[in-house]
């Protein structure tokens, strides 16, 4: 029998034919996706959000290209980059603060799925799959948004919170596969950023980027990621 290789994406390289290789389409149990960038499109809200804060500290204003780079790695490390230089810890809480309370009433004003995200979501409830969310993303509008956009969609969402370490660590990751009595060998992490590159290999598990979010291909292939994908339906042929 010829040495096996497992496939994960469909931009992953595959043997020439006659190559004596099989070739096994590894099946998954858990996919679990990135938010910002990944299945919703929230880079408009987001920076809305930031510039009514800036503005009301009579600070300068961010453009979403800007945004679009400063995202990733939690509210905080966005205010942190958003803001000038030289600003006080607390100027920062301050900002950091009016942020959160802007954005959790405007979180969902021109945020939207991205097309073919909840088919795609749905086809993998059917097949029976458990699908999962684990974000950057202050964990309550993590759940306002799953549920505004994909009510009964997801087994479990997780966001940012107290005392647990935000992506590319592992942890909020592994509270997903303990919540769901899975092993990271049956799941795998879909996202859109070097941030989720690293997530997933931190977390041990294979993972997917795929290329209609935050960051562009180019990119996320010099930070490591090795499967891409650029329409959702690419996911189903790959899990």
């Amino acid at each position: 029998m010829g040495q096996e290789i497992e496939v994960y994406a469909s931009k992953c390289v595959l043997p020439a034919k006659g190559s004596g290789m099989e070739i096994v389409l590894r099946k998954y149990d858990l996919v679990i996706f990135d938010m910002d960038g990944t299945i919703l499109n929230t880079l408009d809200d987001l920076t809305d959000s930031l510039n009514v804060v800036l503005l009301a500290h009579h600070y300068p204003q961010r453009t979403l290209a800007e945004v679009r780079s400063f995202v990733g790695n939690g509210i905080r490390l966005l205010i942190e980059r958003a803001v000038p230089e030289g600003l006080s810890v607390e100027e920062i809480d301050q900002i950091h603060q009016d942020f959160m309370n802007y954005y959790e009433e405007h979180c969902a004003d021109k945020t939207k799925p991205y097309q073919g995200v909840p088919a795609l979501i749905k086809t993998l409830r059917e097949q029976g799959y458990r699908t999962a969310v684990v974000s950057n993303k202050a964990d309550q509008a993590v759940q306002e948004l799953c549920q505004q956009y994909f009510p009964g969609l997801f087994d479990i969402a997780v966001g940012e919170r107290p005392g647990i370490a935000k992506k590319p660590a592992p942890d909020s990751v592994n509270q997903v596969l303990q919540s769901l009595n899975m092993k990271r060998e049956q799941a795998v992490y879909v996202g859109d950023s070097e941030v989720d590159v690293a997530t997933a290999y931190n977390a041990g598990m294979d993972g997917i980027a795929v290329t209609w979010g935050f960051r562009k291909p180019d990119f996320l292939k010099q930070q490591g990621a090795t499967c891409l994908v650029s329409d959702p339906k690419e996911i189903i042929d790959l899990v």
